[in-house]
């Protein structure tokens, strides 16, 4: 029964990756695009203007701070594991040497 809880444990731990990484961060940029359409004004079909949000500005800043670095530091991780580095979180910064 240990092989299985092990084996439960794992899956549970790469759905939950995959969730975040496969649909969190599009999902993210997604919100950041939605935040650029908010602070950016438009015109209407009547004719009236309608102001953009700063709210708007600010949500887009955070969204695509966080997807950028998100990405960064996937691409650190791969460069660092192929320079034959370990990735653990018990010290910053994240990697050391074999």
């Amino acid at each position: 029964m240990t092989t299985f809880a092990e084996l439960w444990d794992a899956a549970w731990k790469v759905l939950a990756i995959g969730l975040i990484l496969g649909a969190g961060l599009p999902a993210l940029f997604a919100l950041g695009v939605r935040g650029v359409a908010l602070a950016a004004g438009n015109q209407n079909a009547d004719d009236s203007v309608r102001k953009g949000n700063p709210a708007g500005a600010v949500l887009a800043f955070v969204a695509f701070t966080v997807v950028i670095l998100a990405v960064v530091f996937g691409i650190a991780t791969i460069i660092a594991q192929g320079h034959g580095m370990i990735i653990d979180f018990h010290h910053f910064p994240p990697f050391r040497h074999k």
